[in-house]
């Protein structure tokens, strides 16, 4: 039997949340984050992950499941959705899979062998150390000269994944861009629809703008203290998210409010560019232009004809 699995994907502030879980309603699914900071507990408004109310609608999985210390790779992630596809699917309920962090995406339908890539501990040590002596910066060039197309997608500023990226690259001889896929034997069987949201560069950056505002209405300054007085370092993976090392930065007094909202607010536009230079470069994905559509309803309805159209549902009752 090969499980459905939908994946809704896009940058960030396209709307992804509200339109999946809509959809989620109408195909009695159940949403798999596939967001690399919606793992960390304590972490809610610089993630924006759904409501209270909004995850009493729809179950949702690998949300809150780590604490911000704690680490996790795109491996543990793999190796869950692995566990959770089935799991979901024999309650006869639809996997959705919603998020905007790439290489999470296709480390599931591409299903990559990350058996030859276990975590080098003391190699991962002396690669932060080299970050904290000369600067995240310095690691982040050896790595475009090693793995360029992995360095394209992956932030100058994202210690997580420039290490990692590294790690891989120096146990295995092989860039984590050009990953293996599991072998036959160890690969699930999976029947995958793959959509993507979009809209004006113009109108997005406005979104971007509105959702920064907002986070900072709603408390992204206290957030963030209260993650410092819990003694969360500011040099952790999780504190190095966007939102969360700006916002760190003015608790510092390294930024004005103003330098650090506008710096927020110009990371996250070219965040989003990056986001639909990798998801364009998927020729599986079927794109809805959000301006095509006067309602949100409509696009709840396209996504659902095209899984439809897919038999993702078929073999559910």
């Amino acid at each position: 039997m090969k499980w459905p699995l939908l994946c809704i994907v896009g940058p960030t502030a396209v709307g992804k949340t509200s339109i999946s879980i809509k959809v989620a309603k109408r195909l009695k699914g159940e949403i798999i984050s596939g967001d690399s900071m919606q793992i960390y507990r304590y972490m809610d408004i610089g993630t924006a992950k759904p409501s209270p109310e909004e995850k009493k609608e729809v179950p949702h999985h690998l949300i809150d499941i780590i604490e911000p210390h704690d680490p996790f790779s795109v491996a543990d992630f793999q190796k869950e959705v692995f566990k959770l596809i089935p799991e979901i699917a024999s309650r006869n309920r639809l996997p959705i899979m919603v998020g905007g962090t790439g290489l999470y995406l296709k480390a599931v339908i591409d299903q990559y062998d990350f058996s030859e890539s276990n975590a080098d501990w003391d190699l991962r040590k002396k690669l932060k150390d080299q970050a904290n002596r000369w600067g995240i910066e310095h690691l982040y060039e050896r790595l475009k000269k090693v793995d360029s197309l992995s360095a394209e997608k992956i932030h100058p500023h994202d210690e997580k994944r420039i290490i990692r990226a590294l790690e891989v690259y120096l146990t295995t001889g092989r860039p984590i861009s050009n990953q293996k896929r599991k072998p036959v034997e160890e690969r699930i069987s999976l029947k995958t629809l793959l959509i993507g949201l979009m809209m004006n560069r113009q109108r997005l950056y406005a979104r971007i703008e509105e959702r920064v505002d907002k986070m900072i209405e709603e408390g992204l300054e206290e957030e963030v203290r209260n993650l410092l007085k819990q003694g969360y370092k500011p040099d952790l993976v999780s504190m190095q998210g966007l939102g969360y090392r700006h916002m760190i930065k003015y608790i510092k007094g390294q930024y004005t409010k103003e330098e650090m909202v506008e710096s927020l607010k110009r990371d996250t536009r070219r965040f989003a560019k990056r986001q639909l230079t990798l998801f364009r470069r998927d020729q599986r994905i079927k794109w809805i232009n959000r301006e095509d559509f006067s309602r949100e309803e409509e696009i709840v309805e396209k996504i659902c004809i095209l899984a439809g159209e897919s038999n993702l549902t078929s073999k559910l009752k």
